[in-house]
C-alpha cells in the first residue's frame, strides 16, 4: 500500500496533474468542512483550500511554478464560469430593472469608497507610494485589479494578494456586518458583497442565496468596469494632494 502511494507521488510530482489534482482535493476538503460546520462563514472553503494548499506546497518544497503548470486550468475556467453568472442574473433580471436607481446609486458609492478608504488609510499608516496605488483596485477581480494596479504604478502581484484577502474577509464577515446593520433583504446583501468582495464574496452569496448571488455578480460585473475607469484618476488625485 505505502509503495504503491509513493508510486502515485512520483507519478504526480513529474506531471502538470499534480497542481490540478491538489486543488480539487483542497477545495473538496475545505468543502466538506464548510458543510459540516453548518455552512458556518468562518469556515470559508476558500480560505481553508488556500491555507491547505499553501501548507502542502511547504511540506513538499514544490515551487509555484510546478503547481501552475496543472493549476492554469482551473485559472482558464473562470472567464468561462465568470460570463456564467449572467444566467442567474437573467431570472432576476424584472427586480434588476425596478431598482435601477438604488442599483447605480449604490455602485458609485461603493466603488469611491473602497477605493478611496483604502488609500487613505494605507496613507495614515505610513505605507509608500507603490502600496497605496496598489491597494486601490482591491476590491475588484484579480485580472483587472492587476491590469489597474500596473497601469496607475502599483505592484501586480501586491495587488493580486490584496485582493484575494479583501475576498475572503468579506466572505467571511460580510453577514455578521449586514446582520447588525437589520439588512435582511438577500438582493442589498448580494450586491454590497459584489462590490466590496468580488468574486469570492460572489461565491458565498451563491452559497446562500440565489437572488443574492444575482445581485453579487452583477455589483462584481458593473464595479470591474467602473473601477478600472475611476482609479487612474482617483489615484492621481491622491498622490497630488499627498
Amino acid at each position: 500500500m505505502t509503495q504503491d502511494i509513493s508510486q502515485i507521488w512520483v507519478y504526480l510530482s513529474a506531471s502538470p496533474l499534480l497542481g490540478l489534482t491538489i486543488t480539487l482535493l483542497a477545495y473538496q476538503l475545505a468543502f466538506a468542512l464548510y458543510r459540516r460546520s453548518g455552512s458556518n462563514p468562518l469556515a470559508n472553503p476558500v480560505l481553508i483550500a488556500v491555507f491547505i494548499l499553501v501548507l502542502f506546497l511547504t511540506l513538499t518544497a514544490t515551487s509555484y511554478e510546478t503547481y501552475f503548470a496543472g493549476a492554469q486550468f482551473v485559472h482558464f475556467l473562470l472567464g468561462p464560469a465568470t460570463v456564467a453568472l449572467a444566467i442567474p442574473l437573467y431570472t432576476q433580471f424584472r427586480r434588476v430593472r425596478s431598482m435601477l436607481l438604488p442599483v447605480f446609486a449604490g455602485l458609485f458609492a461603493g466603488s469611491l469608497t473602497a477605493i478611496v478608504s483604502a488609500v487613505l488609510v494605507a496613507r495614515l499608516l505610513g505605507a509608500s507610494t507603490s502600496t497605496q496605488l496598489s491597494l486601490a483596485p482591491k476590491s475588484v477581480t484579480t485580472p483587472i485589479a492587476m491590469g489597474v494596479a500596473e497601469r496607475i504604478g502599483g505592484i501586480p502581484s501586491l495587488t493580486a494578494v490584496l485582493v484575494i484577502v479583501t475576498g475572503i474577509l468579506g466572505a467571511v464577515g460580510a453577514r455578521f456586518v449586514f446582520d447588525a446593520m437589520k439588512l435582511r433583504d438577500p438582493a442589498i446583501r448580494g450586491f454590497a458583497i459584489g462590490i466590496a468582495s468580488h468574486g469570492i464574496g460572489t461565491a458565498r452569496a451563491f452559497q446562500v442565496n440565489e437572488q443574492s448571488g444575482a445581485f453579487a455578480a452583477l455589483a462584481m460585473g458593473m464595479n470591474g468596469a467602473l473601477t478600472a475607469m475611476l482609479v487612474p484618476w482617483i489615484a492621481a488625485y491622491l498622490m497630488n494632494i499627498g
